[in-house]
């Protein structure tokens, strides 16, 4: 194929993954995005098989074949509780292949005096650097998110100050190879040191901030992609690269505001380290007692109200119970009742994880609150019924300058004239901390499974 047709299909590719980014802004149209992203894909793949210079179609069809076929079961078998950890997963494979990819570009014109030119080196000394970074700080995320290895911070002694060395190293070592120290040797330290951070990054990172640096690492993927497009001297992926890099840019910023993170605090790995003081509690309302309702109380609570605000949390994940949400609220809706559910932007453990969850349930988008204008409804709402969300809605945040989630902004729903709680006990959100709005005199508990508990009230509301 001649490369005027080459680049006038890549444009083509290109148009389509702006386009498919552009859908995937609105979960109205998200599923229409994915479509015309992988129709562009398709094409890219098509296109590149066409390209001179291809030594063995076998070993590509057969990873092609290996890779859609473990895509294919992921997708249509992993569960939405599980979605986080597969996103981290999926993110890290891509990193993964930008620095193998890297140091095969290495491996083949290194030997050649000359073979590496400034721009190509530089390109192939960034694309190993981020991408084995971002593969081995995902797997670490996906590790912590699985709960194979425990969710809350890991620190040692002098964590910055390694971290700081080691990283410095890696720079040493590209910058090296950069300007002609083109040793295989080198490559791999290179490598091993950029995989070693990775982890080193990600450890001190508490399981709650979880949504915040998959967004990093997403965006870090992207940068990668874009480098080894540089090397490889493809508008493709230079061009996808770039939209992922600024995209996940772009939400690690919205995630650190909704977790109030500066984005300093983000790449140096502080956050999940904050130490709580010892000052007092908060000022919320508490009186110490756990109130805990029947589904009855609960059902009478709902269908009597005039507005009644659901707040989804990881609980709800896990239960799988929002399509029994989305029948309760309809009945509700059918007795008269406002009903609208409020959306912190990190709840559950990817971003938009909540967004994903309902759409599944097609509950009508503008329904879903966003937390400002959720935060501006709470105080003329009757019942804020709170499945299985924690530290999205821990009063701590707000009063408790002792708290290691203070001045994260929150759902305020001890604004609402009461509160119901769905949850399956008392043991601590993902954060590890305790909520004294379980105590506050206007809150219930309804203890029980999610979906099992909806469905019963479900059934209670009807016979009201």
């Amino acid at each position: 194929m001649s490369r005027e047709a080459t680049n006038l299909l890549y444009l083509i590719t290109i148009v389509t993954f702006i386009l498919a980014l552009r859908f995937l802004s609105n979960p109205a149209t998200a599923r229409r995005g994915n479509q015309i992203g992988a129709i562009g894909m398709l094409v890219a793949i098509f296109v590149t098989f066409l390209q001179n210079g291809i030594n063995s179609y076998w070993e590509i069809i057969l990873g092609m074949v290996i890779g859609g076929a473990f895509g294919a079961f992921a997708a249509r078998r992993v569960h939405m509780t599980a979605m986080p950890q597969m996103v981290a997963l999926f993110n890290g494979v891509g990193g993964g292949a930008a620095a193998l990819i890297s140091f095969a570009e290495f491996h083949l014109l290194a030997p050649d005096p000359g073979g590496l030119q400034a721009d190509i080196s530089t390109s192939i000394m960034l694309s190993a650097i981020i991408g084995s970074i971002s593969f081995s700080g995902s797997m670490v995320a996906f590790a912590k998110l699985q709960e194979l290895v425990r969710g809350r911070p890991i620190v040692f002694p002098l964590q910055k100050t390694v971290n700081a060395l080691l990283f410095g190293s890696v720079l040493a070592a590209g910058i090296a190879i950069a300007v002609g120290a083109e040793r295989q040797w080198l490559m791999w330290a290179l490598l091993a040191g950029a995989s070693l951070f990775g982890i080193l990054f990600v450890l001190p990172i508490g399981g709650a901030d979880m949504p915040v640096v998959i967004s990093l690492l997403n965006a870090f993927t992207g940068l990668a992609a874009a480098a080894t497009g540089f090397e490889l001297e493809n508008n493709v992926l230079i061009v996808s690269g770039m939209l992922v890099g600024a995209s996940g840019t772009l939400l690690t910023v919205m995630m650190g505001k909704a977790m109030n993170r500066s984005i300093a605090n983000v790449l140096f790995g502080a956050f999940g380290q904050i130490a709580p003081s010892a000052a007092a509690a908060g000022s919320g309302t508490t009186d110490g007692q756990v109130r805990s309702a029947t589904v009855d109380d609960v059902a009478v609570m709902l269908g009597y109200a005039h507005k009644v605000v659901f707040v989804p949390g990881y609980g709800m994940a896990v239960a799988q119970a929002q399509h029994d949400v989305r029948a309760l609220a309809d009945l509700l809706e059918s007795r008269g009742v406002e009903v609208s559910y409020a959306i912190h932007p990190v709840a559950g453990r990817m971003p938009g994880h909540m967004n994903v969850l309902l759409a599944e349930a097609n509950v009508p988008y503008p329904q879903l609150k966003e937390m400002e204008d959720a935060n501006a409804e709470f105080p003329r709402t009757d019942v804020a019924l709170v499945i299985g969300a924690n530290d999205v809605v821990n009063p701590d945040a707000r009063n408790n300058a002792g708290s290691p989630i203070y001045g994260m902004p929150i759902l305020n729903v001890d604004s609402a004239q009461a509160v119901v709680v769905l949850k399956r006990s008392m043991s601590p959100g993902f954060a590890g901390i305790e909520n004294p709005l379980f105590l506050n005199p206007k809150t219930v508990m309804l203890f029980g499974d999610a979906k099992d508990s909806i469905v019963k009230l479900a059934a209670a509301v009807k016979g009201l």
